[in-house]
């Protein structure tokens, strides 16, 4: 009765007001209903461990179905699709996302263990250098023995990255790259010690002074090693450059003494020719003489004889002028005795004839040639006449050498 006493236009905005409050109502129930389903949907599907990232929508469904907490459910039987699609979406990238983000924990757990055996070999290496054992000379055939029965060894073995022969490779140029200034340490020590490296000296010998100083702690015995050598190398280039200079002295005096006993030679055999001179000239004057003596002896008295030996034996002795007297007279220029003017004119007459030979040319080139010969001689002779006037008498030498050019200027002239 009321609502027909209310005018039509009222009754109508009423029925509006009311219709669109209803409506409103049912869109906040489905829409409640919508979000407690996909809520709902989300639950089981965590719930259901089979479900990874990699399942499709149709296993999804088939796996919604076999669970009792979604088959049992109305409200989620009768969910929309499109709305159970959405949330199954949403639910695979949270899987996808969990999956990437435990794929990065695993790659960062391997590489942290990975890390870890690295540095559990380079402990091993430090522990055989510590021992001496391993040094910047050490070859890996020679250590792979005692490296391979220790289990860091083995945990690096398969790993990605650096493998063990390389860990032992760059340790290694670890130890050389410090050779240079651990060898200034180690003439810095030397030189401390006054200690000098020869030919002779022995590494036991050089190690031992190396270290017993204090700095030799941080030392590596490699590189020990290799700056004994690299200054043992050193002595041994100067040894040899000193045996080379000793060598060159030695040859030079060995050439001087072979120059010394070829003049021996040569002033022996000249000695041997003049005492041979000497000796054929001497008899021929003995002969002269005793002729001499046979015809004065006959002619003369013995009184006359008695002086003449006197004479004789006076002179014999060594003084100068008496020898002087009995000898022929000799210029210190030529060496030539003053004969009579007969055998000048003899001479010259010899030398024209000669001249007038038909082989006059080549007389007249050895002449030239014998001149030159007798004017050196003469020169040196010079040298020896004035030592030998200085010292007021000759020597038997001294005579000899003059009877042995004066036959060859007598052996040339009659030639």
């Amino acid at each position: 009765m009321v609502w027909k006493n209310v005018p039509e236009s009222e009754r109508r905005d009423i029925y509006e007001d009311a219709i669109f409050h209803l409506s409103k109502r049912e869109k906040e129930d489905e829409k409640s209903l919508r979000k407690r389903n996909m809520k709902n949907l989300t639950r089981v599907l965590d719930s259901i461990t089979d479900i990874t990232y990699r399942t499709a929508w149709t296993e999804a469904q088939q796996l919604l179905l076999d669970n009792p907490a979604f088959s049992n459910d109305n409200d989620l039987l009768a969910m929309d699709k499109e709305d159970a699609l959405i949330v199954f979406e949403q639910h695979i990238r949270e899987l996808e996302h969990e999956e990437e983000e435990e794929r990065e924990r695993g790659k960062r757990r391997i590489k942290r263990l990975q890390r870890k055996n690295r540095d559990s070999f380079l402990n091993l290496l430090d522990e055989l250098h510590e021992n001496g054992k391993l040094t910047s000379m050490s070859l890996w055939v020679e250590l792979y023995p005692i490296i391979s029965t220790d289990l860091r060894f083995t945990a690096m073995l398969g790993q990605p990255g650096s493998n063990p022969l390389d860990l032992f490779k760059f340790y290694i140029e670890d130890l050389k790259s410090r050779f240079h200034d651990e060898k200034k340490v180690i003439k810095e020590i030397l030189k401390e010690k006054a200690f000098e490296v020869d030919v002779n000296t022995s590494f036991e010998d050089f190690a031992t002074v190396v270290c017993d100083d204090k700095r030799s702690i941080s030392l590596d015995g490699g590189n020990v090693k290799l700056t004994y050598n690299a200054l043992l190398e050193k002595a041994e280039a100067k040894e040899k450059e000193r045996l080379k200079e000793e060598s060159r002295r030695t040859k030079k005096l060995e050439g001087g003494f072979r120059n010394l006993l070829r003049l021996k030679e040569e002033y022996q055999r000249d000695m041997e020719e003049t005492c041979g001179h000497h000796h054929s000239r001497s008899k021929k004057n003995k002969k002269k003489e005793k002729k001499q003596k046979r015809r004065s002896s006959s002619s003369r008295s013995p009184s006359s004889a008695k002086s003449e030996s006197r004479s004789k034996s006076r002179s014999r002795s060594p003084s100068r002028s008496k020898s002087d007297d009995n000898e022929p007279k000799m210029t210190d220029e030529s060496l030539v005795p003053l004969t009579p003017k007969k055998n000048k004119k003899k001479k010259s007459k010899k030398k024209k004839e000669r001249s007038r030979s038909p082989s006059s040319d080549s007389e007249g080139i050895r002449g030239k040639e014998k001149k030159r010969d007798k004017d050196r001689r003469s020169r040196n002779d010079n040298g020896h006449d004035k030592k030998y006037k200085e010292d007021g008498e000759w020597s038997e030498d001294e005579l000899e050498r003059r009877r042995r050019l004066l036959l060859e200027q007598l052996a040339e002239e009659h030639q």
